[in-house]
């Protein structure tokens, strides 16, 4: 059972957002058909960054808790998980701006927090040019975010609030890949590549990868 164990977080994770987007309130599918082109261009590039970094060593899989089956060195789970988290991650941001439009930070607030967190991504990412995976993961982030004040400050307003709920599955699903709740690790870091610090088991660029991987089809779905 133990080489499920990616592959069923791939299922777990789609399947509750998959069944309630039939709910008579959610109009999900159609928010995720209009960005599904913008997640498959930005899930293509995050693959061929994980490629590049498999293949150089920021990370490795454990190939106890995988099925496998891989794609151009990388298994199926992964590629599968560029798909799944996506979905499940903005469903959640989806239905709070469909049940809860007013949740949303003023442009006041947006334009200060987001400014903040330019500096630091951006002074942590060129401070850390020796840390590929930090390096990358801040930069990323503080680049998308430098795209999303300039070009469309309105979506910051909104998923700014939306990814700290997205934030409570991502610690259960990321929790597990990086080795809480199971004996060992699904995904090993190289802590030569990354700052060392953790939130559990979770390396704090994680949470910045991730905030790429879910705004960047956001407001790139604006621009196609």
């Amino acid at each position: 059972m133990d080489n499920i164990v990616y592959l069923l977080l791939d299922f777990f994770s789609i399947l509750f957002p998959l069944l309630l987007s039939f709910n008579s309130k959610s109009e999900y599918f159609f928010y995720f058909k209009k960005l599904l082109p913008s997640v498959l261009i930005v899930g293509a590039l995050f693959i061929l960054h994980d490629i590049y970094f498999t293949k150089i060593g920021v990370w490795a899989f454990n190939e106890n808790y995988l099925i496998g089956y891989d794609i151009i060195n990388l298994p199926i789970e992964e590629w599968l998980f560029f798909i799944c988290i996506p979905f499940a991650s903005l469903f959640i941001h989806s239905t709070k701006e469909t049940l809860h439009p007013t949740w949303v930070l003023s442009k006041e607030k947006t334009k200060i927090i987001s400014i903040v967190l330019i500096i630091i991504l951006l002074s942590v990412s060129i401070l850390n040019m020796d840390r590929i995976y930090t390096f990358h993961s801040f930069g990323a982030a503080g680049l998308i975010l430098i795209i999303g004040l300039i070009y469309k400050p309105v979506i910051l307003q909104s998923f700014l609030i939306s990814y700290l709920f997205i934030i409570i599955p991502f610690l259960i699903i990321n929790g597990i890949l990086t080795g809480s709740l199971i004996i060992d690790q699904v995904v090993w870091y190289n802590n030569m590549e990354n700052l060392g610090l953790r939130i559990g088991t979770i390396p704090i660029e994680d949470f910045f990868y991730g905030f790429t991987l879910l705004l960047s089809p956001i407001i790139l779905s604006e621009k196609i």
